[in-house]
């Protein structure tokens, strides 16, 4: 498994790609499949292509995925750490 530890930029990238996650996250739970979600969802994929590609589980199993996929996805799936919450169909940060 590689990791950022020697790669700055591909550091920011897997970043970008978190924070767009929990942006599409947060979107997707106010207006499900507007504009605004479709915008940060082709955002993320794009910020995931730039990344580098390793195998992911064993024999017959296994398969390429963007390195950091699983911390990515998570976030996708509002996963994680949240800094906003829904409050009457508006995104509004938490205190």
């Amino acid at each position: 498994m590689r990791n950022f530890e020697y790669n700055t930029l591909q550091a920011k990238i897997q970043g970008l790609s978190v924070q767009v996650g929990e942006l599409f996250a947060d979107l997707y739970r106010v207006e499900k499949q507007g504009n605004k979600t479709l915008e940060a969802l082709e955002a993320y994929k794009s910020l995931r292509r730039l990344l580098p590609m390793e195998n992911f589980g064993y024999g017959a199993r296994a398969y390429d995925r963007h390195i950091g996929a699983t911390a990515a996805h998570k976030a996708t799936q509002g996963i994680g750490t949240r800094t906003f919450d829904v409050i009457d169909g508006q995104l509004e940060q938490q205190r």
